[in-house]
């Protein structure tokens, strides 16, 4: 399996188009970054925490890793693909292409 690489606008585009099953937003920041901003619907699994919580996560449906520039999510997508997960997903530029490209106003740090 390969970890596909996912824009800001192509997520966004994914999660307005009600014909899609949404994915799972997997957001691997630490808690104070995931109470800093979010996107809706993301679940908050800390990098560090995925190997222990893996049985948490459906390797059937989409996922979408998230962190804040896309360099930890592109590790633990890589390693849910090593894992079997069916479809997975980076969100390259993390939150902050989101605040860049999608959403003016999401809190950046």
């Amino acid at each position: 399996m390969d970890v596909r690489p996912l824009s800001a606008p192509a997520l966004a585009s994914w999660l307005a188009d009600e014909a899609r099953p949404a994915p799972l937003l997997l957001d691997v920041r630490e808690p104070w970054e995931f109470t800093t901003c979010r996107l809706e619907g993301a679940r908050s699994m800390p990098m560090n925490e995925v190997p222990t919580r893996l049985d948490e996560i459906d390797l059937e449906a989409p996922i979408v890793c998230i962190c804040h520039h896309g360099a930890r999510s592109l590790q633990v997508a890589a390693f849910l693909s090593a894992r079997g997960a069916r479809e997975v997903h980076n969100l390259t530029g993390g939150v902050a292409a989101w605040a860049h490209q999608v959403d003016a106003s999401f809190p950046t740090y």
